[in-house]
């Protein structure tokens, strides 16, 4: 069991997709099915381990991550058994996202540079980075992972991402100057790195820290908790989305279009995954209404 769960790690690290977690889950399953004896994935005892999470949600992934691998291995032997993947009935919520108005963005910027030492390299690069995420969508750990030789003249170099994927992002003219501007005061800091996005004692700036400044940039902005949440840094990739689905041309096969570019732009391998971080605005609601109108009554009234 343990051998065969390597090997489908192995299989799927191979594919692209991140199997740390499920690395660590199916290791702990084999040795809790090798200890009872067995050789074959048993629906009884991918249950009783799935049991063992503290959550019903841990428990529900616990589960479907056995789910995945029996059906791996049932492909060249039907002994093994696949465990029904909803046992647990858990349905996963999506957590609303928050759409940043563009003064919202512009007072995040204001306060980005408040972040550090006045005067030097590091609020320059937290104001970059806001206005980078909130102009292309990118992932937060894409632009933290920008180096100096992925800024070409037709884009951003978006190497290694979700599922391994390479993709080019071009930049609004706008966009692209802004960069620009910031990596001249970069280049000035001599450092042994090629990390785009430094702290002032020349460190590349992580995730965590991020996070935690962006909090403080909330808070300067007044940007307030929303439903007992605090936006999140992510929530500028939703903005982005939403906001050029507000530009989407009209007509079902233009519109159609727009979103294949727009999935493709953002990284997504499945247009679904696009649609996920689309949410009603007033704006595309009046758009909606609009349109709605127009077909039905040959007009706005």
């Amino acid at each position: 069991m343990i051998g065969a769960a390597e090997t489908y790690v192995a299989v799927r690290r191979a594919g692209g997709f991140e199997v740390v977690k499920a690395e660590g889950l199916l290791r702990s399953f084999a040795r809790f099915a090798t200890a009872r004896g067995e050789t074959h994935v048993r629906t009884a005892t991918a249950i009783d381990w799935a049991t063992l999470g503290v959550s019903v949600a841990q428990r529900d992934e616990r589960l479907k991550t056995v789910c995945r691998f029996a059906r791996f291995l049932r492909a060249e032997d039907s002994r093994h058994e696949t465990p029904p993947p909803n046992h647990f009935a858990y349905h996963k919520t999506r957590r609303p996202p928050y759409i940043y108005s563009p003064a919202e963005i512009g007072r995040l910027m204001d306060a980005a540079l408040h972040i550090g030492i006045p005067g030097s390299l590091e609020p320059q690069a937290y104001f970059t980075l806001v206005g980078l995420l909130a102009a292309t969508g990118l992932r937060i750990r894409e632009a933290l992972s920008l180096r100096f030789a992925d800024v070409t003249p037709s884009g951003l170099l978006i190497r290694k991402a979700k599922f391994k994927k390479t993709r080019l992002a071009p930049l609004h003219d706008s966009t692209a100057a802004a960069m620009e501007r910031y990596l001249a005061l970069r280049r000035g800091v001599r450092v042994d790195r090629e990390g785009i996005f430094i702290t002032d004692d020349g460190r590349p700036l992580v995730y965590g820290t991020v996070r935690r400044n962006f909090r403080k940039m909330l808070a300067h902005a007044k940007i307030a908790p929303a439903g007992g949440r605090w936006p999140r840094i992510h929530d500028l990739r939703h903005t982005f989305a939403v906001r050029a689905l507000e530009t989407c041309p009209e007509g079902r096969q233009r519109v159609g279009q727009h979103m294949l570019a727009l999935a493709t732009y953002m990284g997504h391998v499945n247009i679904v995954d696009t649609y996920w971080y689309l949410e009603a605005t007033p704006e595309l609601l009046r758009d909606i209404a609009i349109a709605g109108e127009v077909h039905l009554c040959g007009g706005p009234r």
